[in-house]
């Protein structure tokens, strides 16, 4: 089964490019994709009609239990049948029904072959979470098939309203899906209706699902969606909103009913909603003059039968249903693929425009009446067999209860009301007929054009099997009793048949023809009935109330919210913060048990950081918060000290050392104070929020903490470190071997941050601005000093700063540390698997050596200390990172796999390396260029900058 789709999915995936190389005569080839299909399904008859179900179970994602399950009883059988059946029509009969010209058409091949492996994966899935992804694919696909036009208004609206409507259903039905599923332990479907779970979350479960399911088959108060899609090209409405797509609600009902049929509120809801949906249906199709409108709405009413006959839940019922199932989508399709065959001879479907098509079409009008025949419930076409079955059905309900615990008014009420249904489907079927093919006066009749023999081939064949199945009932009634089977029998042996006797059913379907035909007979006071009768109001205008109201609303929330200001997001979200997770903190205070400190100094420097960050908010001049910010920093690195983490100290300690330069440089181009304007009151707010968010912060590390209850993983590190992975530095080991994964990914972030930096900052390459100091012009003034052939000063590009610029202190300590930082650098990146180091606080040492040179000389300084361009270190180092992921499989290994390797160094002793230090490599240039990166954004571009100001402001002065 899983091959049978993914061969459809494939399909769909050429059909395109077929479509473009063969044009419209492609969809006879795709045609044969499902028509196979069938053909095997078929062939599972004879094993499915004896009892057997066939399982189909793949491994998906093993973890988590999730597979991908398929499974064929009868029930499935059918639909499968009619997905590729009418699926297989419908595309052949597209090859005419477009013309070479039509745009599109590629693309609407794909989709449409596309929905009938969806469909099919629907109806043939086993577990509840792959149908509802086939359900959602299915709701994708339609969309798209009805706004195959964009450029009609009318088409994109009708698509987006679908989309809407049964999305919200669908997530309805994951919503109980999941409650079921959690209940039953399974989300396997076969398991789940073998031992149904019981309880009130599989009733709610249960009712959710069942919303899902009216919504996808467009019952009250979801019906209106459904005649807005006939924006559709025909092919669409009549596989989709006729024969499949519609069907995927009743295949559902039919598929739970056997288990859950008496969980409260299942009969309730489905009987009042489908048979107020079948009349409601009817009434508003014997309105319409469009004939598709009037199918639609048509469709309507009989998806409303559909669901009530399933859903009352005993074998008759069950039996009838899906017979009339069969025959809706063998006769609705028929009707449908009628119209558009009228469509395209006439250019209208407009009934009160057609005339005298009968003659001009006899083999279609012929076709036609069949279907409409069946439609009504003429015998002897499978839809009277179906209709005939359903009021019999109906009638032991009434007069038995049959095991449904409906009393007698309410069983009388529901037989009565399906009958006053039908006779609307007479009376709007009888309109179908007389409006597409009878002769009448018109003012203006169209120019008709004969159809090819082969695009009324389609609605032919459909017609045909609805009179030869209703012939067949014998045979029919064999091939479904399986799925009827699974409920307990009623007050008879369910049959489908032609004769069932003299009786109160043969009368009910007597009175129904003859009202029905009386019924279209007066149409023409019932028209005036209608009209006066007409209002304004309506679900569909309702939804276009409740869309209005909810994109009104967004304007005025999104007015309040999204005012452009920093500020009021962080606030908005802070509060957030405090308000719903904070709130969940109170329940858990008088567990908590908290040691204020493991020695007085934690306590001082704690002290010193509050008191920092309070000047902080006190601080009005930027520089001054940002080197009190630094505090807090470094004091947070002092705690890691007296918590014996001298790895994170150092880091910290670089970090924030690098994090204070790059604020400062970006300072240069902001104001000395951070307003001149007087303080007002909101401050006080915005201290209680900050503090308030403080507070929620620490509850929640300190609630974390407390609720640990098993040991923690740390406490076998030490050992796992060292034997698994080769180092002594916990901390490292993890980085680059236990979680090396994560690590991969943040340099990956940091790759991204650096090209953020660069996108904003740099006009021209990055690597642009690189020139060698004895090519730059001596500022004026500025005496050059001369050097020996061969011999290059320290410090180069110092000289050419002015000489009030220049600090010679400084200038003698950037000589004495900066080789001393490359190489403590070094060190820290060899030496980092065993003791504190590791490539990223190499990467961050080398990069505050590049600091110092770059403030001691300015940016000509930088250029001459690294004449490289950031983004090829940056990439580089990622793929040296990447390429010691990979280099162990070459040795048989695993991706990230560590090897240890002890490589003497003579009188220096032995160095202890782990093949996971190319991955640090790759961490330390990523790390050094984004350094230089940052230095040439703030720094050197921000120089020329300033500098370029200047000299148009002494010009403009001179």
């Amino acid at each position: 089964m899983l091959e049978l789709i993914a061969a459809v999915l494939t399909a769909a995936a050429l059909s395109p490019w077929l479509v473009l190389r063969a044009g419209r005569r492609a969809f006879l080839l795709l045609a044969l994709v499902p028509l196979a299909g069938a053909a095997w399904v078929g062939a599972q008859g004879g094993r499915v009609v004896d009892g057997d179900t066939l399982l189909e179970v793949h491994p998906w994602v093993g973890s988590i239990g999730m597979e991908l399950a398929f499974a064929m009883g009868p029930l499935q059988w059918v639909m499968a049948l009619i997905v590729l059946g009418i699926g297989a029509l419908v595309l052949a009969y597209c090859a005419w029904y477009f013309g070479e010209a039509d745009p599109g058409v590629p693309r609407f091949a794909g989709v449409l072959v596309a929905f009938i492996g969806a469909m099919l994966g629907l109806v043939l899935a086993d577990d509840l979470l792959l149908l509802y992804v086939f359900w959602e694919l299915t709701t994708v696909f339609s969309f798209l098939l009805i706004g195959h036009d964009p450029g009609r208004r009318s088409s994109r609206r009708a698509a987006i309203q679908a989309l809407v409507v049964t999305t919200l259903g669908g997530l309805v039905l994951l919503v109980g899906a999941l409650l079921v599923g959690g209940q039953a332990g399974t989300f396997r479907i076969s398991e789940i209706l073998a031992a149904p779970p019981t309880g009130t979350a599989v009733t709610v479960g249960v009712l959710l699902m069942l919303v899902g399911a009216i919504s996808k088959s467009a019952l009250l108060p979801f019906h209106f969606w459904l005649p807005s899609a006939m924006a559709a090209p025909t092919p669409v409405s009549a596989y989709l909103h006729a024969a499949s797509m519609v069907k995927a609600g009743v295949y559902l009902v039919a598929l739970l009913a056997p288990a859950f049929a008496d969980v409260p509120g299942w009969r309730g809801i489905l009987l009042t909603l489908g048979l107020a949906t079948m009349i409601l249906g009817g009434v508003r199709a014997l309105r319409q003059h469009d004939l598709k409108l009037l199918l639609a709405y048509g469709t309507v009413s009989q998806l409303g039968l559909l669901i009530l006959v399933l859903g009352v839940g005993t074998r008759s019922t069950m039996l009838a249903g899906l017979a009339l199932l069969v025959a809706h989508a063998l006769f609705k399709a028929a009707l449908f693929l009628t119209v558009g065959v009228i469509d395209h001879s006439t250019g209208t479907r407009d009934l009160r425009r057609l005339t005298g098509l009968a003659r001009r079409m006899p083999v279609l009008a012929v076709a036609a009446t069949l279907a409409a025949a069946s439609m009504a419930g003429v015998p002897p076409l499978l839809g009277y067999v179906a209709k005939e079955s359903v009021l019999v059905a109906l009638l032991d309900v009434a007069r038995k209860g049959d095991g449904t615990g409906l009393n007698a008014a309410s069983g009388w009420l529901l037989l009565f009301g399906v009958v006053l249904g039908s006779v609307l489907t007479v009376a709007y079927s009888a309109r179908f007929v007389w409006g597409a093919f009878g002769h009448r006066e018109v003012d203006q009749a169209p120019v008709v054009h004969d159809p090819a023999p082969a695009f009324v081939a389609a609605p032919v064949v459909l017609a045909g099997l609805s009179l030869v199945f209703g012939l067949l009932g014998g045979p029919l009634t064999t091939m479904l009793r399986g799925q009827a089977d699974t409920l307990p029998l009623g007050a008879h042996e369910p049959e489908l048949t032609l004769w069932h006797g003299v009786g109160l059913p043969l009368l009910l379907t007597l009175t129904t023809l003859t009202l029905g035909g009386l019924l279209f007979v007066a149409r023409a006071p019932v028209s005036r009935l209608q009209t006066r009768l007409a209002h304004e109001w309506s679900l569909e205008r309702a939804y276009h109330a409740g869309m209005r109201l909810l994109d009104r609303s967004a304007v005025e929330i999104t007015g309040v919210l999204q005012r452009g200001s920093a500020a009021a997001y962080l606030a908005i979200i802070l509060m957030v913060v405090v308000v719903l997770p904070g709130s969940t903190l109170l329940d858990g205070l008088g567990d908590l048990q908290v040691r204020a400190w493991d020695t007085p100094m934690q306590a001082v420097v704690g002290v010193v950081i509050v008191l920092a960050a309070l000047m902080t908010t006190r601080s009005r001049r930027r520089i001054r918060a940002v080197l009190l910010v630094s505090v807090t920093g470094y004091g947070t690195a002092l705690l890691f000290v007296l918590h014996g983490a001298p790895d994170l100290a150092l880091t910290q300690v670089l970090v924030e050392t690098l994090t204070v330069v790059v604020f400062v440089l970006a300072l240069r181009r902001l104001p000395e104070y951070f307003t001149d304007r007087p303080l007002s009151r909101q401050r006080y707010l915005r201290a209680a929020l900050g503090l308030a968010v403080g507070v929620v912060t620490a509850g929640f590390l300190l609630m974390a903490g407390a609720a640990r209850n098993s040991d923690p993983v740390s406490l076998a590190l030490p050992k796992e470190a060292l034997d698994y992975g080769g180092g002594g530095n916990i901390v490292n080991v993890i980085l680059v071997d236990t979680r090396a994964w994560d690590t991969l990914g943040e340099i990956a972030v940091l790759v991204a941050a650096a090209t953020g930096v660069a996108s904003l900052i740099f006009v021209h390459a990055r690597g642009a601005d690189i020139r060698r100091v004895q090519d730059i012009p001596y500022p004026a003034g500025v005496k050059k000093l001369a050097t020996s052939p061969g011999r290059r000063a320290w410090l180069p590009g110092s000289r050419t700063l002015a000489p009030e610029k220049r600090s010679i202190i400084f200038e003698v300590v950037v000589r004495l540390i900066f080789h001393t930082l490359v190489v403590i650098s070094v060190y820290l990146l060899l030496a980092g698997h065993n003791a504190p180091g590791g490539g990223f606080a190499a990467g961050m040492t080398t990069g505050l050596a590049l600091v110092v040179r770059y403030l001691a000389g300015g940016r000509y300084e930088l250029d001459e200390a690294a004449p490289v361009d950031a983004g090829r270190l940056i990439g580089s180092g990622l793929a040296i990172a990447a390429l010691a992921a990979l280099f162990p499989l070459a040795f048989g290994g695993e991706v990230l796999q560590s090897a240890v390797v002890d490589v003497p160094l003579l009188f220096l002793g032995e160095l202890h390396l782990v093949t996971s230090v190319l991955f640090d490599v790759g961490v330390y240039l990523v790390v050094v260029g984004l350094v230089l990166d940052l230095l040439r954004a703030l720094g050197s571009h921000m120089d020329r900058d300033i500098q370029r100001a200047q000299r148009r402001s002494t010009a403009e002065a001179a």
